[in-house]
């Protein structure tokens, strides 16, 4: 199989809110949009999608209807402290805060309005013991 794309389609009850908020805080612009489905791509690369769509909708298989639960989406940035300071501004609840962490991020989590978990990320060195744990070559930092 050669995949030609990827990216998450999140299943919500709010198609428009949730597009929203995508929009307003992680620079995300609408390519499509419909009462029931919105495709979104990031501004700064048209390799970074994301699929909103209404959980109940007729083209969802009945045993896959609902909404989104136990999903954490992540993106990585080049400044989270600079999205971090956008998100605690715009009074996005703060999950985990700012933070280094051993393994080699440099993160905080949030949620959007279904309440999936977002995760901004940079890549950063990771301890020495985190280092022994990843493949050669694939830290990347």
């Amino acid at each position: 199989m050669k995949t030609t794309s990827y990216y998450p389609v999140l299943m919500t009850g709010d198609v428009a809110g949730t597009a929203a908020f995508y929009v307003e805080h992680f620079d995300f612009k609408p390519l499509f949009e419909s009462d029931w489905y919105v495709h979104l791509q990031s501004v700064d690369s048209k390799r970074v999608n994301l699929g909103i769509v209404q959980g109940d909708h007729e083209t969802i298989p009945q045993e896959g209807r609902g909404r989104t639960s136990g999903l954490l989406i992540n993106f990585e940035v080049a400044d989270p402290d600079a999205v971090y300071a956008r998100a605690t501004a715009a009074g996005l609840p703060i999950l985990r805060t700012l933070r280094d962490e051993p393994f080699g991020q440099r993160h905080f989590i949030t949620r959007d309005p279904n309440g999936v978990l977002i995760d901004v990320i940079k890549p950063i060195p990771p301890s020495a013991e985190f280092l022994a744990q990843y493949a050669e070559g694939a830290a990347g930092v």
